[in-house]
Parts: C-alpha cells; structure tokens; sequence
C-alpha cells in the first residue's frame, strides 16, 4: 500500500524531548478516539550525499539511524501500552522534520507536533521553516502544550471564526471533532471596530449606537456560519456564541482556556472581522496553554 492508498492516520513527529513525548501521549489518544492508524516519524536530517565523509561520517550516519529507530521503537512501545490494539506505524526519513511530517501528511490526515523541539518543526505554524512548506501543509496540524500526559476531557472545542474562508473551514473542523467526542462547540467573535477620528467628541448614546452597530454585525455574522456549518449530523451539538470587543487573540485565549481543543484559521480578514488572521493564529500558539489546531491556508482564502 502506497502512501496515497492508505487510510487517514494521525500523524505524530518524535524526537525524545518531553515536548514531542506530550504530541505522541496527545495523538495516541485522539488516533485511539477516530478509529486511526498512529503514524510515528522522525526525520534524521542527514545530508543525502555522504560520499565526502568518507567511512567516518558513513559511521556517524549510521548511528544516527539506529537512535531513530530505537526513538521509533519506544514511540510504538509507549502508544501500544497506552491503547492496546492500536494500529501504529513508524516512519524513518533522511530529511528533516517538518520535510518528514509533511511528505507523510494527506489531505484527510492530522498532524501533531510538540511545543518545542523537532528541529524546529514548531515554525510550520510559527513561521522559522519557509513559508512555502508552512503553505502547503495538506490538513490540520495541532501544536501540543508540554505537558506530562494529556489533561482530562473537559467537553469543549473552542474555535475562532471572522467569515473568511480560512475561518469557515475551521468551524467545519470544530464540529468535526466536536462529533468525534462528544463536546459542546463554543464560536468566538471578537472585533476592534475603531471609533471614528472624532470620537472623543461623540455623545454616550452615538459612541453606544456605534457599538450597537458592530454587535449586530457580529450577531449577523455567526449565525450565517452556523447556518451554513451545521448539517444534519452536527445540528444536535451543544453550540454556545462569545460575541466580544477585544483583542481577538486575548478573547480566543480566554474562551479556551478550559478547552479539549482551540481551532483557528490561519488567515482572514482585518477590521471587524480580524478574528482569524496569520498574526493571530501566531499569537494563540504563544499564549495558550491548551492544543490549538491551525488550518494550513489554501488559495481560496485569500
């Protein structure tokens, strides 16, 4: 079976920090609560051609092989103890980490990486690996907190959604794995709606009116979404609005601070409905402590 034949898979990146352990102990459990295969990689980083090292670094390439595939091997060891009858499978490569993760990945696919470590894999949301590998990232990828094992279920998927198209695909996303587990789905929409240049000479009931205003067209603006994310398998979902003026990523770092899951988009729109933009999405893997799934742009999202 080709990697195109394969099903989807959670797709975890080791590299024997504490911080790649939290990304596997996390997506043992969620590829255990889909139904997955668990897709353990490591990426050796090795240059390709060695031939200038002569037998030395023939030696040192090889060493560097057998400690990826003993990490492999702990990797399977761990998620096999965890959730007995697991599929899993490992995935040793000569390239760097996010290369690895990302050739592994397919469209119906979730990557898992950790807070630190993996070469940097990291900056596929964060921005240090190139800015055409972070784009081209075919599915989800959910940046895992350090932690020494995954908290208990709390029962909420929080997302953040400002009617771009990258927005749109993450309150899908939300539902989805709302659905999966059983959790209540809670919609943020947060603006920075600027008063006019006059403002300090408006009178309380016009600088109300003007904030009235921009209520109603965030109220306007979630109810569309759901309407059009909503279908008959998720209409019996739990689902609870946060409507807010505030900094969008102090207001999504709060409403998930008790979260399964923090969902967000990686581009969108300014002003208003500057909700889900590369910015934020950066400054919510900074700041919250919980894991935050990010949508990869696509083209359409403009």
């Amino acid at each position: 079976m080709n990697a195109q034949e394969r099903p989807p898979a959670v797709v975890v990146g080791v590299d024997g920090t504490p911080a790649s352990h939290a990304a596997l102990a996390w997506a043992t459990e969620e590829a255990a609560r889909r139904g997955r295969q668990l897709r353990i990689v490591h990426g050796l980083g090795m240059p390709v051609v060695i031939g200038a090292y002569g037998a030395s670094g023939r030696v040192a390439v090889e060493d560097q092989r057998e400690a990826g595939r003993d990490l492999l091997t702990a990797g399977a060891a761990y998620a096999h103890r965890a959730r007995p009858g697991l599929d899993v499978a490992t995935v040793l490569a000569p390239e760097d980490a996010p290369a690895v993760l990302l050739n592994e990945a397919l469209p119906e696919d979730l990557v898992v990486v950790g807070t630190r470590g993996l070469g940097g894999v990291r900056a596929i949301m964060l921005g240090s690996v190139s800015a055409r590998t972070s784009s081209h990232a075919p599915c989800p990828v959910v940046v895992v907190p350090n932690q020494e094992r995954p908290p208990p279920r709390r029962g909420r998927v929080v997302v953040g959604v400002d009617g771009s198209g990258s927005s749109r695909r993450a309150l899908r996303l939300a539902l989805q794995e709302a659905l999966v587990s059983g959790s209540q789905v809670v919609v943020v929409n947060s603006w920075e709606e600027p008063l006019p240049a006059d403002a300090v000479s408006l009178a309380a009931d016009a600088r109300a009116a003007h904030e009235e205003e921009c209520d109603r067209r965030s109220e306007e603006l979630v109810a569309g979404l759901l309407a059009e994310a909503v279908d008959d398998r998720t209409e019996h979902l739990e689902t609870r609005v946060v409507r807010t003026q505030a900094n969008p990523v102090d207001a999504l770092v709060e409403a998930g601070r008790d979260a399964d899951l923090l969902v967000v988009g990686s581009r969108g729109r300014g002003g208003v409905r500057g909700l889900v933009m590369g910015s934020v999405s950066q400054g919510v893997l900074r700041h919250a402590t919980v894991p935050v799934a990010v949508l990869p742009p696509r083209p359409e999202d403009g």
